[in-house]
Parts: C-alpha cells; structure tokens; sequence
C-alpha cells in the first residue's frame, strides 16, 4: 500500500464533509482502502429567530471554513504535508429544509431547517392532493407554506435548495442535487432517477392557480445519482473552502446528499432488505424496499438510496438532545461538588448503570425528550416532560433507562407501521451518537425494534466518512461498478463489527413503557398548551 504522506501530497486522497445538527465534521480517506486517514471538526448549533430554527449563511460558511482548517492541522500533525489538491470532494448536510434565492443569487428568507414544524397546512393538503406523504420538514412543503402564508418573497424565487445544495452550488456553480437528498425536497419516480412528473403538474397546476411566474421544475435542482459527474472546483469554490489559498481548483466533486443517504452508505445500508439507524439529534430508520407500500401512511417518506432504490424512512425529530440535557445536568453537580470526570466517562457510567441496573420498563417512570414538534405522535411542539408513579424507583438507573427509551419511543411506533407492511429486513445497523458507548445504546435499540443490530466498528466515522465514500465512487475508477458492489468488494469487505440481538426480558419491558408512553401522549400535548412562550 502507498504511504499515505505520499497520497496527500500528489493530490490523491478524497474529501468528505457532511453538516449535522450540532457538528461540521470532514473526513478525509485514503484512496486504496477507504480508511480515514485524517479529520476535522467544527461545533455550531441552530439557532430559534422569529418563530424558526435557523443557521445564518455567514455560519455555514466560518463553520466550514474552521472544519477544513481543523482537517489541515491534523494532516499537518500526522504527515507533515499541506493539502494542494484533492482526487475528489463530497458534500452532505441535514436533509429537508428551505433554502431560497432570487435570480441574482441573494437570500430570499431565513434557511429553515428541518426541525421547524410550522408547515403543517401545506404538508397535509399536498399529501391529500397527491395521496402520497409529504412531511412538514420536505422542502416542498417549506415553499408551499410560504405561498400559502403569501410572504412577499415567493413571487421572487428562482431556486430553492437543502443546505448541502446550497454549498455544492457555491463551490462548482453547479444547482445539482444527489437523487437521496432530492427525495426529502420533492417525491422521486425511481424508475425515471427524476422528480415524480405527475405530482410535477399537479403542483404546477397550484402555482398557476396562485399567479405565479414559474413552474416547480425551473425552480428545483437537477437530480444526480451516485457515481455521476456533478461538477468540478472552480477557484472561487477553492478560496471559500481554503481560506489559507492552498487548495488547487479543478477536482471532482460527487452528487451533494442527504445524512440520510451518507448514513445508509456508511452502514453498508443500501442493498435491498437493508436497513440502518442513524441516531443522534433526530433518529431515522432508513429500509430499502423491495418494492413500494399498499398504503399511504402519513408517518413513513417514501425516499431513495443514493442510486435511487426505494427507501421507507420513519423519522423522528427528537432522540439524544433531551438525553445529552440530563447528562449535562449531572456533569453540572460534578462541577459544583469539585469533582472531575471527563464527559466521556460520564456517558460511560450513566448509560452503563441504565442498561445493567434499570428496569427494563423503567418502573414506571415516563419522560418525553421532545425539545421540538413530532410529527408521529402528533405533537405541535416540543416540552420536554418527566412523570412518574409515587412509587416508582426513582433513581439514576432508572432515570436513563427512561430517557434511553423514549429517544427510541417514536422511532418504534413508526416502525411498528413496516410490519403492518411485511416489510423484511435481513441486516438493521445502526450508527450516530447514541452508540459511542459501546453496547448500550444497540442493546436498547435490540430490545425497542425486537430485532437484532450490528454496529460496525467503522459507525462511529458517521455520514462525513459516507460522504467521502460517495466522492470516492464517482471517480473513474470505482464507478464501473453499482453502488452495493462498490461497497460489498471494496469497502467492507473485510468489515468488521458487533451484534446484539433483543433479550426476551428487554423487549417485554420495552413494550410496556412504550403502552405507557403512547398512553400519557396526551399529558405531554397538554403540557405543550400550558407551558405556552
């Protein structure tokens, strides 16, 4: 194998960076055996203005701009080398959302992400025009509502986007989008790799209806699928990315996607009968399909894999946030008791003695961690909530186990839905912040889903290290194959990871908090009327 100092230098490593919720994390690979080799990190958080959860242009750039000089440092630490050209490049973010722009490239609106729950109108009267579901957080349904609420601005749109399609655009001025992440914006005909053409007309028609001076194909990105050409590097796209000016312009970059798609790619998750969880800030099952669903269900996006296969997606909008609140809490005392311990062993010893000590139904201790709306348990907002029975086992066991539980409560309901199905899933994987500690967060899971789930030892590089994949296949030499046997013969092939399968006891008291948690659904709605801003 060549020495990686060597790969650097002659330009030949590839590129990943994806957006999360709270993270702008790169991963740069090694061309001959996938492997991160070096990495960067930039922490960053939404923030809520005028009623929605938002990031300022100027933060996604500093964010990324930071990420890249963090992946600088640690190539120059590690190798002693600087980065002057990359083989390829991808780009990944949250998915959904709205960013909109007039004909000269200016924002038009706040970027609304895709926690903002305020699009309920539009979601539901496009999922009755075109009897298929269309959730509050797609795009479409952001720039439906704006047309129903007749902001001033919509009149003026000329091309809306999700983030990681905004910063593709500004770094190749190419208005592209990989077919995964396009599915979160408008539904996707996967025989044709194109934005559905009936449901096209049927919002045309609606547009036309309102006066407006466009069609919806004029104003949505062109759909790529993995492995094609989606533009090169220009030099402006170099400078905004390098602000120390030594990366060369020119590279390739693949098709932008999705967290959801880089996380399928990741898990080795994009085969049919595959599935994978991604749990962190929000948590999404994603189940590629053999083929399409009887019904419509209003909880389940009917999306694609990054080559564009059928994929039910059952999302949540909340999982770890309220989690990571309860463990900052007790970080919180140990600050003011004098007492050290790192976050990491503090996670360690509170998931542990969750998952050793806790009743597996929590004793009857219920909390719901719903820092925002949820769409699959019909809740508007978000009030995070703890109730309990005056005789329940209070103590810091049980206090986790609940707080591990309902991050997984939704997720279970709306998997509950694929079975109705007969959805088969031969491999569930799971990735994303909930598994750093090992064993913990998989055997919950295990015993919530009542199947068993690998984690492989690769989950932790996450959707920057899927990203950084996807830029490896579009390049010449890896795209002679489809995508699962590019990632079956060349990157996992000698893959390595761990199952847990449910236990009888887990999954019975599972079941039981869940009985009490979609039970008490309606003290939560309450609180959401009585704790009013």
């Amino acid at each position: 194998m060549s020495d990686i100092k060597n790969i650097i230098a002659e330009g030949k490593a590839i590129l990943g960076i994806e957006f999360g919720s709270t993270r702008i994390k790169a991963v740069l690979i090694n061309p001959e055996d996938f492997k991160p080799v070096a990495q960067g990190a930039h922490e960053w958080e939404n923030r809520l203005e005028n009623g929605f959860w938002t990031y300022h242009l100027d933060d996604i750039w500093t964010g990324l701009q930071d990420c890249y000089q963090d992946l600088l440092k640690d190539v120059k630490n590690q190798y002693g080398v600087v980065i002057n050209k990359l083989a390829s490049i991808g780009f990944s973010a949250m998915m959904h959302g709205y960013l909109a722009f007039d004909k000269d490239g200016n924002q038009l609106a706040q970027f609304r992400t895709w926690r903002n729950a305020n699009t309920s109108e539009a979601a539901a009267k496009l999922t009755d025009l075109f009897q298929f579901n269309i959730p509050e957080r797609w795009s479409i349904s952001h720039l439906y509502q704006c047309i129903l609420n007749k902001e001033e601005h919509i009149s003026k749109v000329d091309f809306f986007t999700t983030l990681a399609g905004y910063v593709h655009w500004k770094l190749t001025g190419q208005k592209v989008l990989g077919v995964g992440d396009a599915a979160g914006m408008f539904p996707i005909d996967s025989d044709k790799m194109d934005y559905n053409q009936e449901y096209l007309k049927k919002f045309n028609q609606l547009l036309k209806d309102e006066k407006l001076p466009y069609t919806l194909e004029q104003l949505l990105p062109k759909v790529l699928t993995a492995g094609e050409n989606a533009g090169t590097l220009t030099a402006e796209g170099a400078k905004l990315l390098d602000t120390s000016g030594n990366l060369q312009a020119g590279c390739l970059l693949c098709p932008p996607e999705g967290d959801a798609g880089t996380g399928m790619v990741a898990t080795n998750s994009v085969a049919v009968r595959t599935g994978n969880v991604s749990a962190g800030t929000s948590i999404f099952a994603m189940v590629v399909l053999e083929k399409a669903l009887q019904k419509l269900h209003r909880e389940i996006d009917c999306v694609t894999t990054p080559d564009g296969l059928q994929v039910a997606m059952v999302h949540a909008n909340n999982c770890t946030s309220d989690l990571n609140a309860w463990v900052g809490l007790f970080a919180d005392f140990l600050r003011a008791a004098n007492i050290e311990m790192d976050t990491t062993t503090l996670f360690k010893t509170l998931y542990n003695e969750a998952l050793n000590n806790g009743a597996p139904d929590c004793d009857g201790i219920i909390t719901y961690g719903y820092l925002s709306g949820e769409n699959i348990t019909n809740m508007p907002e978000g009030r995070p909530l703890l109730a309990r029975m005056p005789n329940s086992k209070f103590n810091v066991a049980n206090l986790f186990r609940s707080n591990l539980n309902t991050s997984l409560g939704a997720i279970r309901i709306g998997m509950n839905i694929l079975k109705g199905e007969n959805v088969k899933i031969d491999k569930l994987l799971g990735h994303g912040g909930l598994f750093k500690t090992k064993g913990v967060g998989q055997s919950i899971m295990a015993d919530a889903l009542n199947t068993p789930v690998w984690v492989m030892t690769t989950a932790g590089e996450g959707g920057a290290w899927g990203i950084a994949l996807l830029a490896a296949y579009a390049t010449a030499e890896n795209n002679n194959q489809t995508l699962p046997q590019f990632l079956e013969q060349k990157v996992f092939k000698d893959a390595e990871g761990s199952k847990i399968d449910p236990t009888p006891a887990g999954v019975a008291g599972f079941d039981k908090f869940l009985e009490r948690y979609v039970l008490c659904l309606g003290v939560e709605r309450q609180a959401v009327e009585c704790l009013k801003a």
